[in-house]
């Protein structure tokens, strides 16, 4: 609570150029909180879901790998005091054109992908995030098919 209090006042009070910063920064904190949920929600975190979240993030953020493993360890922390990923996904909402929205869907399918098979807890969490998201059908079965594909 207190850190939350702490940060309306920061991004209040800073000038435009940090509030952009900062907003960049909370948009790839909800991103990266996602898709470690992602890695997560099948009960097993593999090796190939490490790194091909790790591989979207660079691509997404042009982020060097030490300053990946920061963002991942600050969502980490973040998601476990989160009530759910309203918080985050209304985020993404704000932060995203629907393009970008859709990229970071395809990204989130690639991890689901990245271990070899997609179980039943993966699919209900897409399926979920994309309604949170406003994703679209056609944007829903086109993410995934690139994903698997890639």
């Amino acid at each position: 609570m207190l850190k939350s209090i702490l940060d309306f006042f920061q991004q209040s009070l800073a000038p435009e150029g940090a509030k952009a910063e900062s907003t960049e920064r909370r948009l790839q904190l909800a991103t990266a909180a996602l898709m470690l949920e992602m890695s997560k929600v099948d009960g097993v975190v593999s090796e190939p879901e490490l790194l091909a979240m790790r591989q979207a993030l660079a691509e997404q953020f042009d982020l060097a790998e030490d300053a990946i493993g920061r963002l991942l360890d600050l969502a980490d922390a973040e998601a476990r005091d989160s009530a759910g990923d309203y918080a985050f996904t209304s985020l993404i909402n704000k932060g995203y054109s629907p393009e970008e929205k859709v990229r970071v869907f395809e990204y989130m399918w690639r991890i689901a992908y990245a271990d070899g098979h997609v179980d039943a807890h993966e699919n209900h969490f897409m399926r979920k995030l994309a309604d949170l998201l406003y994703i679209s059908r056609a944007d829903y079965a086109e993410a995934k098919r690139r994903a698997r594909e890639g």
